[in-house]
């Protein structure tokens, strides 16, 4: 079932609003964390991810950099908890989810939605080709479902022999039918209780980090 104009109307309204709000509450935080990126290895603080958006269009998805500078064949595009690849202060950034907070700049220019499904890299799309015909009908967004069940997956990859093996045959086709039933089923409603979940996730996450208390 297809989001009426009213629907998307009031998503994007919400989307602004709340991008540009968690853009100013959090440019203070970002700001610090830039400055200790730089500190901490060579290489810019923003990373840009090439994603593919509504209608199979290819935008580049912001990250506070998290890992060092590497050619862009050097390594896989999933990223288990236990990859080298990984700075010091990315760990922290990683595991807090404080490296996605440049993806409001994404939402504000209206590339993704705070809610809907998390956009993929072109090679992970083409695999699932009819799959993403439908899911590539809607916005992507920051987070939904399939982020909720899997907010802990780079530790789920670690224990993993071929970590992206793992994630296009295991992780990605459990994501997809999220994805499916999100499209199918689109719910202001749904898209409230998937933000209020999201929030209160991360905060879990970022305490239990900072006291050093494992994930359970």
């Amino acid at each position: 079932m297809a989001q009426s104009f009213l629907q998307r109307a009031v998503k994007r309204t919400i989307d602004v609003t709340a991008s540009c709000f968690g853009i100013c509450a959090t440019l203070p935080l970002v700001a610090a964390v830039g400055a200790a990126v730089k500190l901490d290895s060579e290489g810019p603080v923003l990373y840009r991810s090439p994603r593919v958006g509504k209608g199979g269009r290819i935008f580049d998805l912001y990250k506070l950099r998290s890992m060092k500078v590497t050619p862009p064949d050097a390594g896989p595009q999933v990223t288990a908890g236990t990859d080298d690849r990984i700075t010091r202060v990315g760990r922290v950034l990683r595991k807090t989810k404080i490296d996605e907070l440049p993806q409001l700049f994404n939402v504000l220019k209206g590339e993704i939605s705070l809610v809907g499904p998390r956009p993929e890299a072109p090679k992970y799309v083409a695999k699932f080709p009819s799959e993403y015909e439908k899911i590539l009908s809607v916005k992507p967004g920051l987070s939904d479902r399939a982020t909720l069940e899997f907010l802990g997956e780079e530790e789920l990859l670690a224990g993993a022999a071929d970590p992206e093996k793992t994630y296009v045959e295991e992780i990605l086709p459990r994501k997809i039918a999220h994805y499916l039933r999100y499209v199918e089923n689109p719910s202001l409603a749904e898209d409230a209780a998937i933000i209020v979940e999201t929030l209160g996730r991360i905060a879990e996450r970022a305490a239990k980090s900072i006291l050093g208390r494992p994930e359970q």
